[in-house]
């Protein structure tokens, strides 16, 4: 590659999955300037080989895109106000997690300072972004995301959403309301086996294998939530019923029981909403439009 082709970008924020990004851009052959809010975090990137920048406003000022990985939003105020003079002509592209409407009102803070303004969520595996089943969703201008396609490649495989910056965080986010309880059911799924004196190797396999129904699992309750949500009066008795029973089963091997209450409350709203409309109202009906407070 000619040196007038060398791609190059800037990151802010060397977390793990900042560095793992860098690690990504320099695999890729493109050259990396870095900063880090605690500087010591650099040395590495800078011993694999990307370049280290004093200040936000040189790490800005040192490429035309700069990818931001940070905790949150809020983050990001904090560190492009250290170089607003260095903001124009440049594009920010924020793979940080957030609300939607505050990447909304991110884009826009960004835009009124005269750079362009990408958002972006990573679906990884954890900071694994090589990983066959990682993806990063985009959304923002068609123009801007497209003009830096293939800068952002080596980072994981694209999915453009569309030009509101808010849409790539309601799909991330959407995905992490079902990671996140799926992480504390396999805890509690776990600790039930383990207090119960059985081996987790043991129970792992079939864990696995019981998850290759949640494809089918997730077409049928998409599929219902277009018509309303799934159930009726006796399937949230069942349900009601099924949860009861786990309740006992992780209190009898003294394996804390609450995420499974939480869910038993929800089949007992759907039992009693239906009961007081004379008709199914499901958990999604219910979620959809909370009561308000």
């Amino acid at each position: 590659m000619s040196q007038q082709n060398i791609r190059s970008v800037s990151v802010i924020g060397l977390g793990p999955m900042g560095q793992a990004m860098v690690r990504a851009f320099l695999a890729a052959g493109t050259e990396v300037t870095v900063w880090n809010r605690s500087p010591e975090k650099a040395d590495a990137m800078v011993e694999l080989g990307a370049k280290r920048a004093a200040t936000v406003a040189e790490a800005v000022a040192a490429n035309e895109v700069t990818v931001l990985s940070l905790t949150h939003y809020a983050a990001m105020y904090d560190v492009l106000r250290q170089a607003t003079g260095e903001l124009r002509g440049k594009v920010i592209a924020n793979l940080s997690s957030d609300s939607p409407e505050n990447a909304r009102r991110g884009g826009a803070w960004v835009r009124s300072h005269g750079a362009e303004f990408l958002s972006g969520g990573f679906m990884s595996a954890g900071d694994n972004i090589t990983h066959p089943a990682s993806y990063l969703f985009y959304s923002g201008p068609r123009e801007v995301f497209d003009a830096h396609a293939e800068l952002l490649r080596p980072l994981s495989p694209q999915e453009y959403l569309g030009s509101d910056d808010g849409l790539a965080q309601v799909f991330y986010q959407a995905l992490l309301i079902v990671f996140h309880p799926w992480m504390l059911a396999f805890d509690q799924a776990l600790a039930l086996i383990e207090r119960s004196g059985n081996d987790i190797d043991r129970f792992l396999p079939y864990a696995v294998r019981s998850a290759e129904a949640y494809p089918f699992f997730m077409a049928e309750y998409a599929a219902a939530a277009k018509k309303g949500g799934w159930g009726d009066l006796a399937s949230f008795a069942m349900m009601d019923a099924g949860a009861q029973h786990i309740i006992d089963a992780s209190e009898e091997a003294g394996v804390d029981p609450t995420l499974s209450r939480v869910a038993q409350e929800f089949w007992r709203r759907a039992r009693a909403a239906s009961a007081e409309a004379g008709r199914p109202v499901s958990i999604f009906e219910l979620m959809a439009a909370p009561a308000s407070s």
